[in-house]
């Protein structure tokens, strides 16, 4: 299948779902297209073996390996879906609330790593199956961080103060990057590929790329601003900021570096007081147009190919029981995570505890898990964790996705609206 057949599959597809869901669910767009491409999935695997004569799953497998989600959302769409999410931030809500997102992004998801890969270490040998603890941190780096696509997106509709909502949101842009980080360690250790790494060059190697990727963000983020201060043309204005997303995210993996970090910190650039000086309302307007549209197809496809890569998965007893067991771990790991890490911040009791149950309960995981899932190596223990990261993912973007918006009325219903 060339190129411009495979695009015109997934946007039909893609404007099917997105119908069926206006006429019939009405759920958040992103959500209902999972929905039904989960139960297409499900019906293709019911009928294949009823129809000995056709192999159904044949092409739907061929779209998917033809399109790689691993390979095309974390080197290549992820530039522009972070960079989209960046530009929404208010900035002077994330700088007032720095040390909390930093607290939750980095040391918040290192405890998320830990304390999922005790549990399920833990855990696993109860329902039958031995996973060795150096897997068992693969599995916690898989799922610790938040997903910004999901959580981005659910901040649209809710209400929630505005602090809030800079910390909801910029935690989730920044522990990617790091979760990403995280899982590239880690599975070098669990293949035995990074035998003789010492913690010492392990913590240089993660200031390098954490630390550098955030200052290439914000030097060529500067530059763009720079350059567009002298011209008045929408068009130049979207496509800098395209050959920015693009280019700061290549630039800095080429370097070694976390190129999503890197593209948050210059997307930020784009949602600060200078940047604002910089465009007339008019360009403003249609450059946030232009990237809201570019957020939103790029979300829809990305949750389509999330449910129809079910047609990878073989489930298994162990799998099933693993997945229920691993659901609520990882909401209490979630929990933990974001207590501890937001010991030092100064909140009062009652609004600690609501600031908990948010974060908490909002922690969707999403298209990174599973692509990091997806890029594990073949064998059993991939076999054995890709369909329990997968139920998680899932279960967090349908359940959790869409109680969320009750839960935080619950906590926050003096304001529905207003910014705080």
């Amino acid at each position: 299948m060339d190129t411009i057949s495979l695009l015109a599959l997934l946007l039909s597809l893609s404007a099917g779902f997105s119908i069926l869901n206006h006429h019939t669910l009405r759920v958040p767009a992103t959500i209902g297209m999972l929905v039904f491409s989960l139960l297409t999935s499900l019906l293709v695997m019911i009928l294949n073996p009823l129809i000995p004569a056709y192999d159904l799953q044949a092409l739907p497998r061929s779209v998917l390996g033809a399109i790689n989600l691993p390979a095309a959302l974390l080197n290549g769409a992820l530039s522009l879906l972070l960079f989209a999410g960046a530009m929404q931030v208010n900035v002077g809500h994330l700088r007032a609330k720095l040390a909390s997102v930093m607290a939750l992004s980095v040391l918040g998801t290192v405890l998320a790593v830990a304390f999922l890969a005790i549990a399920a270490w833990s855990v696993f040998p109860l329902l039958g199956h031995t996973v060795p603890f150096a897997w068992c941190i693969v599995l916690g780096a898989i799922l610790a961080p938040t997903d910004p696509v999901s959580v981005v997106g659910m901040l649209k509709r809710l209400g929630l103060p505005g602090p809030l909502q800079a910390v909801f949101a910029g935690e989730s842009l920044f522990n990617d990057g790091v979760g990403v980080v995280i899982f590239g360690v880690t599975i070098g250790l669990a293949t035995g590929h990074s035998q003789g790494v010492t913690a010492s060059g392990i913590a240089l190697s993660f200031c390098r790329e954490a630390l550098g990727g955030g200052f290439l963000g914000a030097l060529t983020g500067w530059i763009a601003l720079r350059v567009l201060k002298e011209q008045r043309d929408p068009h130049i204005d979207l496509l800098t900021s395209l050959a920015l997303a693009t280019g700061t995210f290549s630039i800095a993996n080429q370097l070694g570096m976390s190129g999503a970090i890197a593209v948050v910190v210059a997307g930020l650039c784009f949602g600060t007081r200078y940047s604002h000086s910089i465009f007339d309302e008019a360009s403003r307007k249609e450059l946030d147009v232009a990237w809201n549209l570019i957020d939103e197809v790029l979300n829809v496809l990305l949750f389509m190919l999330i449910g129809f890569e079910i047609l990878e998965i073989t489930p298994h007893l162990f799998t099933v029981l693993a997945t229920l067991a691993v659901i609520p771990l990882s909401i209490a790991v979630r929990a933990l995570s974001v207590l501890f890490s937001t010991l030092p911040v100064h909140l009062r009791q009652w609004e600690r505890g609501r600031v908990l149950g948010v974060l908490t309960w909002g922690g969707l995981r999403g298209g990174i898990s599973v692509s990091l899932a997806l890029g594990l190596p073949p064998g059993d223990l991939r076999d054995l964790l890709l369909p329990v990261c997968y139920g998680v993912v899932v279960f967090t973007i349908i359940v959790q996705g869409l109680t969320m918006e009750r839960v935080a009325r619950r906590l926050y219903p003096a304001s529905p609206s207003q910014p705080q």
